[in-house]
């Protein structure tokens, strides 16, 4: 916009501006290889390993980015799993292990009269703890979630949202020729829309 009577150089300036910016033309998105979380850069674990291991190799990545002041933009609250092939086998997060704690009589139907028992202060004494040791030998193959659904490293941004929505999942991970080099998340796409809106 210009203020009328307009500078003519300044007009011309702008005129030179608008020509150069369509010559150039629109910026190009970025894909999801852009905006990945390199496989070098996430934490994994072999799938036999035990869940004490798998729980104190994700607090340690935790530990390091809380001290670097990156753990909203870095913070994986999983571990990528893999089989002795060194393929990819599944997901250990943090829900999986809540999941997990929990004793099968919970999650099984209840008469109503249980329903009053479980939430007695009594009824849940010492219980965490209790199943929080009884998870600690299991191994992570037996409690991982399944490996999220894949996108090219070359997937358009919209496309990554698109099936992150749709499937409801909150990470992808991104192949290149069908071998897995990154994970995008939820968070990934975040900080790339932030970027799109506060530099527009």
């Amino acid at each position: 916009y210009l203020l009328k009577p307009c500078d003519i150089d300044l007009l011309d300036r702008r005129i030179k501006d608008a020509h150069a910016a369509v010559r150039k033309g629109p910026k190009e998105e970025k894909k999801a290889g852009d905006i990945m979380i390199p496989i070098e850069e996430y934490t994994t674990i072999d799938e036999e390993s035990t869940v004490k291991e798998g729980l104190k190799r994700l607090k340690e990545s935790y530990e390091n980015l809380v001290a670097s002041s990156r753990l909203m933009e870095s913070g994986h609250r999983s571990i990528m799993v893999f089989d002795r092939n060194k393929q990819m086998a599944g997901i250990l997060g943090i829900r999986d292990l809540i999941h997990y704690l929990q004793p099968s009589y919970l999650l099984a139907p209840k008469p109503s009269l249980a329903e009053r028992i479980e939430y007695s202060p009594m009824f849940w004494k010492g219980m965490f703890t209790t199943q929080t040791k009884a998870l600690a030998d299991k191994k992570i193959k037996d409690i991982m979630s399944v490996t999220p659904p894949s996108v090219d490293e070359k997937a358009n941004l919209m496309e990554v949202a698109h099936m992150i929505y749709s499937q409801n999942v909150r990470r992808l991970v991104v192949t290149r020729k069908g071998t897995v080099v990154g994970i995008v998340r939820e968070q990934e796409l975040f900080f790339e829309m932030a970027r799109v809106m506060l530099e527009s």
